[in-house]
């Protein structure tokens, strides 16, 4: 097993995790998404399980060279709403603060897959970031900052200190959310040095952790959340609904006791986004509704998502389950976003 991580095909060949027959499609891939694992990732994958579920979400495959018509580069159209380099203001209260655009993993279906990695959008520079936080300091409206991009915690916890003193200086800011997968692809990762960096805003802090799979929450990542929430950090959860991974109410139930057990709310389970190339993993919404409603009879009401669909464009989020969506058409259907106007989805 790698002890630095597989960064490109030729890493998953000499693993023993793709075949050299596969080589020349998978450049094809890599040459437009990135690849990238941790060893703590690598080392749950069952090699002798064609179809195991921590392997579905990393390892590239031909599929993601299949891209369809309603398939958009920014399928939820942060660019629209983006007023400074680095912030999407989508809702009034709040906005996203991209601070960097890599990640120690990188998801086959990730909805910004064509803006992350080493061929993406690049990290924010100073000047930028200061414009940024000017932009934050200049919205009095805004409550809440939620740091991703990218994935803010491959930060050293000096730069995530200075992020976070910065924000200490901005009265209207009361909550920092900060979107990882690090708990979940590096535990090690969370350390006290890095903990004090977050609490360095002295605002109230959470940290919403993306895994997806039941297998993923191991001993060591739920280690790694008992110390974020025993330093006061609240946990919450989100997910993708994601075909052949976790599109089963048992497995569904799995994943959220776990959660809860590890003091991580359930918050978001995301109906996949139309980003290109991940059309194999989306399954129709009447199918994710179907789910949710076994999932409901099946655990405690701790144990539920919200489940979300995020309208391409730019429009927001609704949830999928309270009367904002009704089929038209096999497969098409009419969606009320948060300002009352129909879409067709997709």
């Amino acid at each position: 097993m790698s002890t630095a991580g597989l960064r490109n095909v030729e890493d998953l060949i000499a693993a023993g995790l793709v075949r050299p027959d596969e080589r020349s499609a998978l450049e094809r891939v890599a040459a437009k998404y990135a690849i990238g694992l941790t060893p703590t990732v690598e080392a749950l994958i069952d090699r002798s399980d064609p179809a195991d579920p921590i392997a579905l979400q990393y390892l590239p495959t031909a599929a993601e060279l299949i891209e369809t018509r309603d398939e958009r580069v920014d399928p939820i159209g942060d660019h629209v709403h983006s007023p400074v380099e680095g912030i999407v203001h989508r809702y009034p209260d709040r906005v996203l603060l991209k601070v960097v655009h890599v990640c120690p993993v990188y998801c086959r279906f990730c909805f910004r897959r064509e803006m992350v990695g080493p061929q993406g959008d690049g990290n924010l520079p100073p000047a930028q970031l200061e414009a940024a936080l000017a932009y934050i300091r200049s919205h009095s409206e805004i409550w809440e900052v939620i740091l991703t991009g990218g994935d803010p915690l491959i930060l050293s916890p000096r730069r995530l200190r200075e992020i976070m003193t910065a924000l200490a200086a901005i009265p209207h800011v009361k909550i920092v959310r900060i979107h990882s997968r690090v708990p979940a692809v590096d535990p090690a990762r969370i350390s006290g040095e890095l903990i004090d960096a977050l609490k360095a805003s002295g605002k109230t802090i959470y940290v919403a952790l993306h895994a997806n799979h039941p297998r993923e929450m191991s001993t060591a990542v739920r280690d790694a959340c008992a110390r974020l929430v025993d330093a006061g950090i609240a946990m919450v959860s989100q997910s993708v609904l994601l075909k052949g991974i976790n599109d089963d109410p048992d497995v569904l139930a799995e994943l959220m006791r776990t959660f809860v057990e590890a003091r991580v709310k359930p918050y978001y389970l995301h109906h996949p986004d139309m980003a290109p190339g991940t059309g194999h993993f989306r399954l129709s919404i009447t199918e994710g509704q179907a789910i949710m409603q076994t999932l409901r009879s099946k655990v405690s009401g701790l144990c539920i998502p919200t489940y979300i669909l995020d309208l391409p464009g730019g429009h927001g989020k609704v949830s999928v389950g309270d009367g904002m969506l009704r089929e038209i058409e096999p497969g098409r259907y009419a969606v009320t976003d948060r300002n009352g106007d129909l879409h067709a989805y997709p």
